[in-house]
């Protein structure tokens, strides 16, 4: 008698567990989470973070490695506008109001920190979520340049470092 009552609840369990697991298992991978560009050495150039802020996507610069002899901490964004203008480059939300179609992030801006220009933003996800295409282009995505960045594990970065929306401007995508 025992048997037969274990025996559907056990059934309805795995069917539960494999309905889960398929859910999971279909959903398409997202962007957010810690990327990394190497330069053409090979070597690490920057870290990102991009976060979902209420359907906006934005992405931080979180680490630099800076060549022998700079000190990162005193990279200042002297040439961005408004709120960002001499703000730390470490820290600086970059990509702004990103929003998601599939494995496309577009509609979006990126701000290159050296000069404080804007350009217009989209990025692609890989199918397998494992690298980020990133392109920044004026008018057009025609007339721009592209860089693929790398998935880092969340863990290579201290918890919480740079992940929070509050301060990002996700809903402006002006520079």
């Amino acid at each position: 008698m025992i048997d037969l009552l274990i025996r559907p609840a056990a059934v309805a369990f795995l069917a539960a567990l494999a309905a889960t697991s398929i859910a999971k298992a279909a959903a398409p991978p997202s962007a957010v989470g810690l990327w990394e560009k190497l330069g053409a050495s090979g070597m690490p150039e920057g870290w990102f973070r991009i976060m979902d802020c209420g359907g906006m996507f934005v992405g931080r610069i979180v680490k630099m490695f800076p060549k022998q002899g700079e000190n990162p901490s005193n990279f200042r964004c002297t040439q961005c506008r408004g709120d960002q203008k001499n703000a730390p480059v470490l820290g600086l939300t970059f990509i702004k109001g990103m929003r998601r179609n599939g494995l496309t992030y577009q509609d979006g801006t990126i701000l290159d920190p050296r000069d404080g220009s804007v350009y217009n933003a989209l990025m692609e996800l890989s199918p397998d979520g494992k690298q980020l295409t990133v392109r920044g282009y004026i008018g057009i995505p025609l007339l721009g340049q592209s860089e693929v960045w790398h998935r880092l594990p969340d863990s290579a970065l201290e918890p919480g470092r740079f992940a929070s929306c509050s301060g990002s401007s996700a809903a402006s995508s002006s520079g």
